[in-house]
């Protein structure tokens, strides 16, 4: 697992392998002029140590010049790196949020059922931008560390052994110290990861239901919940900080106290003869060369940290196998009929709530009209559910046109089957895009004519900018009737042969109803519908009425068999009538 994780996380450098090479060059060239320039400033002060030497005027001027072009070098350098360098990260970042932006769409509605949408917009922002980060930095830090660590170590050598040895005696004591803290740091910065995600799972619940919180006036209940985990967040992130401070600290703690070695013995060897002013001038530019390098490494240990955890968080995702997929041989529908056959369907969502359905078997015939009415719980939801492959069943087989749906590829088995909910989904777009999204590539008359079917034409064009107002965030600026008809529209749009309606009006007022039960008459039309009804008063047209209880289908038949029967369905019909007489009559 590790090594083939290792290997993905190479592989986002391929694309902009030309970009890391330049940038790694860049990082060669920096570290090359930062030890180059003591010893550039060595020879001046040898030199001027040494009055007498012939030349010095125009020897200095050599060296002063040269100096110059290595410092433009090394500025020309450093906005490549900080630009291009930010960009190949950047594009890496935006490869990799695509990936898993693709990755979401493909898992099955069990997937999101057990997570938190906070965590899964975390994954795919926050971790993302610390581990483009890592790739960025990651590498030339690396570098620019480990060359003037090892440059340092070689000249300083070449000057004064003794010497070269007290300035690196402190390395192993550093590295030891470091990684001990960078353990610390690791933990804490999972922990707080996960944190941050539980932080937008709470604010992106209590947003969604604002009006609910608003209307129990339960602002109080939802801070609380926000505080709590806002606390949680912090503790991690104290731990967090306290462990980077100790590593930080500790790390300039030990260059101060090299800068003090170096001084005190380099004091004792100018005294003994065995050092000049000149080289314990060198040592101490080197001990401020080696300051960076340091940081650089202590960088990338915190970037690592990061990085590689938001990379495993990032993995943990991606390495996720959705349930439903594509047969290796996946059927592409072409002109379907809607003919569909249930032969001993089981199915639970998860094994330790036991099965909705044990052994249903069922035929639909293309273009029937078949309502589902039953108790809460009975499986009417599960159902419709199952028939556009949302979940895979546990045992038995679904057919489409004669053909296990397991065997037909998912965008065509979806792209046949029309869908409209009871919980309405409207994107922050404007009503001509939530129209359009039944068929992307619809003219403007086509979405036109499928409001019009839809009753939703006249509204519309009510609305400030027609078709091109924006209706909000889930269609917030529409009334419940509004917002159906629009799903209705573009389910006209999509003209599928199978039509799912799941309690489609069970939410509306008797005039809301009224015009969205037109528009779902002429929907329904010479298609195979498939309706999970609330108000029984609005399906005595159907083909056939079915009546699921916890043991699968109890009683089917029209409207009037199933009346003339007295039976579950002729009671739950009195009951809902005397109720809504009784409203009536309040």
């Amino acid at each position: 697992m590790a090594n083939s994780r290792g290997k993905k996380f190479l592989l986002y450098y391929k694309p902009y392998l030309g970009w890391l090479l330049a940038d790694m060059a860049c990082a060669f060239m920096m570290s090359g002029v930062a030890l180059a320039l003591p010893l550039c400033i060595r020879h001046i002060t040898k030199n001027l140590l040494a009055s007498d030497a012939p030349g010095l005027l125009a020897d200095i001027a050599a060296m002063a010049t040269l100096m110059l072009v290595l410092v433009m070098a090394h500025t020309l350098c450093d906005l490549f790196v900080d630009y291009q360098g930010h960009m190949m990260g950047a594009m890496m970042e935006s490869d990799m949020r695509r990936e898993l932006f693709v990755h979401y769409q493909k898992m099955p509605f069990s997937f999101f059922d057990e997570q938190k949408i906070g965590q899964l917009m975390s994954r795919i922002t926050n971790d993302l931008f610390w581990l483009s980060e890592f790739y960025h930095h990651g590498p030339e830090d690396l570098a620019i560390g480990i060359v003037k660590l090892g440059g340092v170590f070689l000249i300083t050598l070449g000057i004064n052994v003794e010497l070269g040895l007290i300035l690196f005696f402190f390395m192993p004591l550093m590295f030891a110290y470091a990684l001990h803290f960078n353990r610390q740091m690791n933990i804490a910065l999972r922990e707080s990861k996960e944190r941050i995600g539980d932080i937008n799972a709470q604010v992106e619940d209590t947003l969604a239901g604002i009006r609910v919180v608003q209307s129990f006036a339960n602002e109080a209940v939802e801070q609380a919940k926000f505080e709590r985990e806002n606390t949680r967040f912090i503790e991690s992130r104290r731990r967090d900080y306290k462990s980077s401070a100790f590593f930080s600290g500790g790390m300039i703690a030990c260059t101060q106290l090299i800068t003090i070695f170096v001084i005190v013995f380099g004091g004792i060897a100018i005294a003994g003869d065995s050092l000049d002013l000149s080289d314990l001038i060198t040592f101490l530019l080197y001990v401020g060369v080696l300051v960076e390098p340091i940081q650089r490494l202590v960088n990338f240990a915190r970037l690592y940290q990061e990085g590689i955890t938001g990379f495993h968080r990032f993995m943990d995702m991606i390495e996720l196998t959705p349930d439903i997929q594509n047969a290796d041989s996946a059927l592409v529908l072409g002109q379907a009929t809607g003919q569909l056959e249930l032969r001993g369907v089981r199915f639970g969502y998860r094994a330790d709530y036991g099965d909705v359905f044990k052994n249903l078997s069922l035929d639909i015939k293309a273009g029937e009209y078949l309502v589902l009415v039953g108790a809460s719980g009975v499986g009417k939801t599960t159902l419709s559910s199952l028939i556009p492959r949302f979940y895979d069943v546990s045992a038995g087989q679904i057919r489409f046109d004669g053909i296990d749906i397991r065997m037909i590829d998912l965008h065509s088995l979806r792209r046949n089957i029309g869908v409209v909910d009871q919980d309405v989904y409207l994107f922050a777009a404007t009503a001509a895009d939530n129209i359009r999204y039944g068929k992307p590539d619809a003219s403007q008359s086509e979405i036109e004519e499928a409001a019009r079917k839809a009753n939703a034409h006249n509204f519309i064009m009510e609305l400030p900018q027609g078709y091109q107002t924006d209706i909000g965030q889930r269609g917030v600026r529409l009334s419940a009737g509004q917002k159906q008809r629009l799903c209705i529209a573009r389910v006209f749009l999509k003209n599928p042969p199978v039509l799912i309606l799941d309690e489609a009006t069970s939410a509306l007022d008797s005039e809301s109803e009224a015009a969205v039960q037109e528009s779902l008459e002429r929907l329904i039309a010479n298609r195979t519908t498939l309706v999970i009804a609330h108000r029984l008063s609005t399906i005595r047209n159907a083909d056939r009425i079915l009546v699921l209880t916890a043991a699968g289908i109890d009683e089917q038949g029209t409207h009037g068999e199933l009346m003339s029967r007295g039976g579950i369905y002729a009671s739950l019909y009195h009951r809902q009538h005397s109720a809504l007489a009784a409203a009536r009559v309040e």
